[in-house]
């Protein structure tokens, strides 16, 4: 087990995600929350982290990073390394990622440990059902660390790592509305690694976006390349939706939820509304009572209530 630093959650910013933090400061290197604070205002109004707006922070102060695709095994043996990776993983509530910095892992028990922002505090997850969420998102691994220290690892999937960081670097452009620059930068991830999962995922939800049929395309490769794509398959739920195409979206929404039922709330009153499109109303009241359930605080509670009254 690695002895991170305790960092406070409120130090948190939109582009210096806590993770990034508690890893920097594990090697020593406090990044400027100023710095981090004066890129945030060019995403006004942003809920959650940019990831890359935090590892390029960290890179211009003297780390370096690897973002790959990986496994339990390597997992392991990098903490064995001594260097914490940051793992990334399903949400929940409303929240659809984040990420987590895994600081041990205990063999005896099976289990993986990842750290908590409070003084003698970790949380303790079984690794079969760590290894399986961890699947959703394509078992994405950031590491952060000195030049000197990366440069001795030998990970998996090495030469495939430009494509991941493609990925992220697509976020950054999506939220600063480079719509154009967004799809050329998923493109390149693809003509390096034509089984990324995630940029498919990505590529489809661009395309959902402007409600283009080519986005079931690449929806559909998606989960070729990860059948535990759980985003892909909310991601055709939300499609068909729009369309219309009930039966279909109500098909998707199931498998998303049958990947990982407490992933993401809100999914439960989309698939209540498409049963109750095609009147199966006692399965959308189920839906309905689950989402207000994973959602005590939403902020349509009201109007679900009442349309559960006259269900």
């Amino acid at each position: 087990m690695l002895f991170l630093p305790v960092v406070e959650e409120d130090e948190e910013n939109i582009c210096l995600p806590l993770v990034i933090t508690v890893v920097s400061k594990y090697w020593g290197v406090d990044l400027p929350f100023s710095e981090a604070k004066e890129i945030s205002k060019k995403y006004p109004n942003m809920k959650g982290s940019i990831m890359i707006e935090g590892i390029e922070l960290a890179e211009r102060h003297g780390l370096t990073s690897l973002i790959l695709s990986s496994s339990i095994g390597e997992l392991k043996k990098i903490i064995d390394s001594g260097i914490p990776p940051i793992v990334i993983l399903p949400g929940i509530q409303d929240t659809v990622q984040h990420a987590s910095v895994i600081s041990g892992y205990d063999e005896t028990e099976s289990t993986i440990i990842h750290y908590f922002p409070k003084p003698d505090t970790i949380g303790v997850i079984p690794e079969k059902k760590f290894d399986q969420q961890w699947s959703e998102d394509g078992r994405l691994m950031l590491l952060i660390a000195p030049s000197d220290i990366l440069s001795k690892l030998h990970p998996e999937n090495i030469k495939l790592e430009k494509s991941n960081r493609y990925c992220f670097i697509s976020e950054k452009l999506r939220l600063q509305k480079k719509l154009g620059d967004v799809v050329n930068t998923l493109k390149k991830a693809l003509e390096i690694d034509q089984t990324n999962s995630t940029a498919f995922c990505l590529l489809g939800g661009m395309l959902n976006d402007q409600n283009s049929p080519e986005a079931i395309k690449y929806y559909q490769k998606s989960i070729e390349c990860n059948k535990s794509c759980y985003l892909a398959y909310r991601g055709l739920g939300n499609y068909y939706l729009k369309m219309k195409d009930y039966q279909n979206a109500e098909n998707f929404y199931t498998k998303a939820i049958e990947i990982n039922p407490n992933r993401f709330g809100p999914i439960y009153k989309n698939r209540g509304l498409v049963r109750l499109e095609q009147d199966k109303k006692n399965e959308a009241k189920e839906d309905f009572l689950t989402y207000l359930n994973q959602m005590p605080n939403a902020a349509d509670k009201v109007n679900i209530l009442e349309a559960i009254k006259e269900l």
